[in-house]
């Protein structure tokens, strides 16, 4: 059985389309650049900050485009502690019984201030153990998903997440890889599949 289960943030527990989309077109507006629609805007959720610059705007310079990462990410992380994002369903009542069976924490590719607002708005915090947010270093999810592991003494994981860049991580970290099959992206395969987020209390029986 089990002892642990890691998630994804964007696509996996939440979507926050709502307030990222026009966040990042103002910002364009401001850098005169081209506004990113919704459908671009999903399709780069889940990478780190350098490969999500880069498949938006590939001719940007690298300091602008950190400065134009971290200028977004400040309007959206306004919108978000205002409005908060899209929960999927049932997500509190599934946290909440999971949390009876195993530890559970967030892993994800977004900065500490995303993080904070997405847990100071819906109140999740409480039954999570751990969490991780961008390291600028390694700009690795898998290597975050093996320090939660380890400063938690975790032995047995599972990790949740909805896109190719998930599944990569949790095979870099050496846990089975759960797709969330109701969230942004697509994979090239997984030890398990949920097609809603309640779903997931299926591994309570596992």
């Amino acid at each position: 059985m089990f002892d642990s289960i890691g998630f994804d943030l964007d696509g996996t527990l939440w979507s926050s389309m709502n307030c990222i989309t026009s966040a990042w077109q103002t910002v364009a507006g401001e850098y005169n650049v081209n506004v990113p629609d919704d459908a671009q805007m999903r399709s780069v959720m889940g990478l780190n900050r350098i490969d999500l610059m880069k498949k938006l705007f590939p001719d940007m310079e690298r300091e602008k485009a950190d400065a134009f990462f971290d200028r977004a990410t400040v309007e959206c992380v306004r919108a978000l502690e205002r409005n908060g994002g899209i929960l999927y369903d049932n997500v509190e009542e599934t946290l909440s019984e999971l949390s009876k069976h195993f530890k559970l924490y967030i892993v994800s590719n977004c900065q500490e201030s995303y993080m904070n607002a997405f847990l100071s708005y819906h109140k999740l915090g409480k039954y999570f153990c751990d969490f991780a947010f961008e390291d600028p270093e390694t700009l690795s999810k898998g290597e975050n998903i093996k320090k939660v592991l380890k400063r938690n003494g975790l032995k047995n994981s599972v990790y949740i997440g909805d896109t190719q860049g998930d599944c990569d991580a949790a095979r870099l970290a050496g846990v089975p890889f759960g797709f969330a099959a109701y969230g942004f992206g697509s994979v090239d395969g997984y030890d398990y599949t949920f097609n809603s987020f309640s779903e997931i209390k299926q591994l309570i029986n596992e």
